[in-house]
C-alpha cells in the first residue's frame, strides 16, 4: 500500500516565526506518466539545515535542481529566496549555492585555476577574489596543492573544496545535493564541521542524503518515498513517532510500503 503523504509541521513558536526563504506548496513534476514529485508541501527557514532524505530514486535531486532553478515544475507553487520559481530562475540561481551530485569542478584545471573560474562566473572582482582564494585554501589546507590537478586529489579534498567554492559568492542558501557520497567517515564529519559553520553564520542548507544517520546532523529532515514526503519534523520526534532508536529505524518503517526501489 502506498503510503500517504504527511507534512508534520513543527510546532514550536519561535521555528514558526522564522523567516521563510524556501517555500514549496503542492509540487508535481511528471516525466511522461511517471511522477517523480507528487504533491510536495513544506518550508525552509534561514539559517537552517534541512535534510532531504530517501532512497536512489525517490524525488529528491528532481525537486532540489526545480529549486534551484535547473528544472520546471509541472505544477505548484514554489518560490527561493523571495523569487518565483517559473519567473525568476536566473535570479535563484545567482543568489543560492549549489553543488551537485555529480562532482562539479573540472578536472583538467588546477585548484587556483577552479577557484579564480567559479569567482569570474559569481562576478567576485580580482582584488576580493585574491583575498578568497587565499582565506580558502588555507582553510582547506590546500596552499601546497593550489597548482595541483584537480583530477589528482582524493575525493574527500575535492568534495571540500567543491562545497567552498559554492560559497564563493557568500550565497544566503546553499544546495548540496548528495555531498558525502563515496567518502569515508572521518571526512563525512568533517565535511558536516563546514556545513554546522556556514548555518551558525546565517545561511541556509538544504541537503539530500542517502545516510541516514546524516539526519541526526539535521535540524529538520523530511523522507521521501515513492515520490512523496511521507514525514517531515525533527530527527527527535520522528524517532518518538516511529518508536525507533535511530533514524534509519524509522526509514526502514517507512519504505516498507515503498513502490519504487533504488
Amino acid at each position: 500500500m502506498k503510503i500517504e503523504s504527511i507534512n508534520t509541521k513543527v510546532g514550536d513558536a519561535v521555528t514558526s516565526a522564522r523567516e521563510k526563504v524556501i517555500e514549496v506548496r503542492n509540487l508535481v513534476k511528471k516525466f511522461g506518466s511517471f511522477v517523480a514529485n507528487d504533491h510536495l508541501n513544506f518550508e525552509v527557514y534561514r539559517g537552517e539545515i534541512f535534510g532531504f532524505l530517501g532512497a536512489n530514486g525517490a524525488g529528491k535531486t528532481t525537486a532540489m535542481r526545480i529549486l534551484c532553478g535547473l528544472s520546471s515544475p509541472t505544477s505548484g507553487e514554489l518560490s527561493v529566496g523571495g523569487f518565483d520559481v517559473y519567473r525568476q530562475a536566473e535570479q535563484i540561481k545567482r543568489n543560492i549555492g549549489y553543488m551537485s551530485q555529480k562532482f562539479s569542478l573540472y578536472e583538467d584545471m588546477t585548484v587556483a585555476e577552479n577557484i579564480r573560474f567559479y569567482a569570474g562566473i559569481y562576478g567576485i572582482s580580482v582584488k576580493q577574489r585574491k583575498e578568497k582564494e587565499r582565506v580558502l585554501l588555507q582553510k582547506l589546507q590546500l596552499e601546497d596543492a593550489r597548482d595541483k590537478l584537480i583530477a589528482s586529489l582524493p575525493l574527500g579534498w575535492k568534495q571540500k573544496l567543491a562545497f567552498s567554492v559554492a560559497l564563493l559568492h557568500d550565497p544566503k542558501i546553499i544546495f548540496l545535493d548528495e555531498p558525502t557520497g563515496g567518502v569515508d567517515p572521518i571526512t563525512r564529519r568533517q565535511f558536516w564541521d563546514f556545513i554546522y559553520e556556514a548555518a551558525a553564520e546565517g545561511k541556509t542548507i538544504f541537503v539530500t542524503t542517502h545516510y541516514m544517520d546524516e539526519a541526526e546532523y539535521c535540524d529538520r529532515v523530511s523522507i521521501m518515498v515513492d515520490g512523496r514526503i511521507a514525514a517531515l519534523d525533527t530527527p527527535e520526534k520522528l524517532k518518538q513517532q516511529f518508536l525507533s532508536e535511530d533514524m534509519n529505524g524509522v526509514f526502514l518503517k517507512l519504505a516498507r510500503g515503498a513502490q519504487n526501489g533504488e
